[in-house]
């Protein structure tokens, strides 16, 4: 039986994402620590989702977050506009002049090359997104009246500060009261949730907003983590998982959470941080379904890899209802995402099911 979706004509929006978007600060080919000039790209875990369903799958994409009212802000706004995600319902917020009380978040993020793996620092505290508190969005109006078919936000907005995550269980509340199906990716980062909690303060959050989750994310340390089910056969020098095992998990998951329509994980072993195998994973309705696998999958930013994935299983779950085919438009569109560089997709909907039918890379004239 296919996820139940409300039907495009109804609603305004094909996917709606609430999160952080920061302005994300490239060294390229070099190391931040010795940069002297940086690409500029926008970037953050939720807003990559509805970014890759507007630019390179088509539909109609809208996000939620907050800016600091600056030049900075503007910036990443203007990198959203260029994105083609509707950007009506970002709030913006007085700044100060300072950053005393409300900034944009900066991430510094390098890409790794061969042993050296990929670096980020980000720099996100008193961020605007991070400020929102409930009653800050019309989510009546949003999915009460406008209408949006899905709706996607995850774990690293809802480890961001105390109110965010009475946010996220306020929008997924209404979105489910509307019928708009909710997608979650668990993200789990542990520099985010070290300094309130850690484990117990991830668990106390996710399993929370857990209750109002259509399609489930992550990876065996997201589920671990955020919802405290166990994993065995974890190989944590490869992140390489024992399938077998990784399955009874899910399973374990979705006896306690009924409410889980579909789970999804990347599935991958990483060789270096250039080269990884690559795949994926999607439980629904009782099955399992795996992608084509990408073996040895050459790697220029891995950045938005995992974002990517989730938006191709979106695509695929929105246009054909069938779970084998999301799955592989995920794993399609996660493999070619981190052939380019930046958090965002940059490949097309044709080059996407070129590679789900196992077409080459031979030049395309």
């Amino acid at each position: 039986m296919s996820i139940e979706i409300k039907s495009a004509e109804s609603c305004k929006y094909d996917i709606v994402s609430l999160g952080e978007i920061m302005l994300r600060l490239d060294p390229g080919e070099g190391r931040i620590r010795t940069a002297r000039s940086f690409q500029a790209w926008e970037g953050g875990g939720e807003y990559n989702v509805a970014r890759g369903m507007r630019k390179c799958f088509g539909l109609r994409a809208g996000v939620v977050t907050a800016f600091a009212d600056n030049e900075v802000g503007h910036l990443i706004e203007d990198f959203i506009l260029q994105g083609g995600v509707d950007t009506s319902w970002i709030k913006w917020m007085p700044y100060d002049g300072l950053g005393r009380t409300v900034r944009n978040g900066l991430n510094f993020t390098e890409r790794g090359f061969g042993i050296r793996g990929a670096v980020g620092v980000p720099d996100r505290g008193l961020t605007a997104a991070s400020q929102l508190k409930p009653g800050d969005i019309d989510w009546e109006e949003l999915f009460g009246k406008q209408g949006v078919r899905w709706f996607h936000t995850g774990g690293i907005y809802a480890a961001l500060s105390a109110t965010t995550p009475d946010v996220v269980t306020e929008a997924v509340k209404v979105a489910k009261k509307y019928g708009t199906i909710v997608s979650y990716d668990l993200n789990y980062r542990p520099s985010l949730w070290k300094s309130i909690g850690g484990h117990d303060k991830a668990q106390s959050v996710n399993r929370e907003i857990a209750q109002y989750v259509d399609v489930m994310i992550g990876n065996e340390e997201d589920f671990t983590a955020c919802l405290g089910f166990e994993v065995e056969g974890v190989d944590e020098n490869i992140s390489h998982i024992e399938i077998d095992s990784f399955k009874k998990m899910i399973e374990t998951a979705v006896s306690e959470f009924p409410n889980f329509q579909a789970t999804a994980t990347t599935l991958r072993a990483v060789k270096t941080a250039t080269v990884n195998d690559w795949g994926a994973i999607c439980w629904h309705d009782g099955e399992f379904y795996e992608s084509n696998a990408y073996p040895a999958l050459e790697i220029m930013d891995r950045v938005g890899g995992g974002d990517s994935f989730a938006s191709g299983l979106i695509y695929g779950f929105l246009t054909t209802g069938d779970p084998a085919k999301a799955v592989n438009y995920g794993a399609a569109h996660g493999a070619l995402a981190m052939t380019t560089p930046g958090d965002t997709s940059m490949a097309t909907v044709a080059e996407v099911e070129k590679v789900m039918g196992g077409g080459g890379a031979r030049v395309v004239r």
